[in-house]
């Protein structure tokens, strides 16, 4: 008989022992896999700016192909005038004393070689092309718009698991106040005359959600703002609705978990404290309110 005991023991080390060696294995692989998805994002994300800054640099080449050009026209404008301006002064230095030309004449002919410099260095002759400026910034301000549109990706990813949460006034404690959409609980210190349901808290601030999940990701945002406590979770639906608070409490027994804020600081529950136990059974979103 001890034998045989013995000798079960030892097909039960092993067997447990090669459950190990799976979980090990196991473990290693989804390591390995998320290092190389992790290697795959870096490289994607280092494309990406790669791209950016090519698209960069071409754009800024155009702008500074147009403002060269313009540059260089100006400088020629600036030439022609600087020439003028060198033969006014030889000529306010030499006195005019060339005898085919009287002075007045010389006068003159300066004044129209002024005039017609004037007329063709205009400075508003010269402009950048201002279309193509705009649209090139139209473009950037549009691809910027584009990126921002699209992360963060964690977010998106998020959202793509979006559910519809709608709570259910006849679960709530007769101190909350459920909108008529069924998307927000407000506290009051007045008892509600609200109709007697076995469902309904009567210890514990809570409401819970008319959906029920079973299976599949899902995610809701809510607006706690201005609360200095508070706490969301899932449900099996079989949790306590009257009595003592404990039994009530999200988190605190293995039928619910929750994150609890109080003060700025954050917490985790499950079981009391134990964040492990897990349940193939449908749950549903509770939202709790301790004031």
């Amino acid at each position: 008989m001890q034998k045989n005991n013995q000798d079960r023991l030892m097909r039960q080390r092993e067997v447990i022992k090669c459950r190990i060696k799976k979980l090990n294995g196991k473990q290693n692989e989804i390591k390995s896999k998320s290092s190389s998805m992790r290697e795959s994002i870096v490289k994607k994300y280092e494309e990406m700016r790669r791209v950016l800054e090519e698209d960069c640099r071409i754009t800024l080449s155009l702008l500074e192909m147009e403002e060269m050009a313009a540059v260089q026209a100006l400088d020629n404008l600036i030439e022609s005038n600087c020439v003028l301006l060198r033969d006014i002064e030889v000529q306010l230095n030499e006195g005019m004393t060339d005898s085919e030309i009287q002075p007045g004449d010389r006068v003159t002919m300066c004044e129209d070689r002024v005039l017609e410099l004037l007329t063709a260095t205009d400075p508003g002759l010269i402009k950048l092309d201002e279309a193509k400026s705009d649209q090139l910034l139209g473009l950037t301000n549009n691809l910027l718009l584009f990126i921002r549109s699209q992360i963060p990706i964690a977010k998106r990813l998020l959202k793509s698991y979006s559910s519809e949460v709608v709570l259910d006034a006849s679960t709530a404690h007769p101190k909350l106040i459920i909108s008529s959409e069924g998307d927000c609980a407000t506290f009051t210190d007045e008892w509600q005359d609200v109709p007697e349901h076995e469902g309904r808290f009567d210890t514990t601030l809570n409401v819970l959600s008319v959906q029920c999940w079973d299976s599949g990701h899902h995610y809701w945002e809510v607006d706690v703002s201005g609360k200095i406590y508070w706490e969301l979770g899932l449900t099996y639906p079989s949790i306590s609705r009257r009595g003592q608070k404990e039994d009530c409490w999200l988190g605190r027994h293995a039928e619910s978990w929750c994150l609890e804020y109080f003060d700025g600081d954050y917490n985790a529950w499950h079981g009391g404290h134990d964040l492990q136990g897990t349940n193939s059974k449908p749950v549903k979103i509770c939202r709790s309110y301790h004031l």
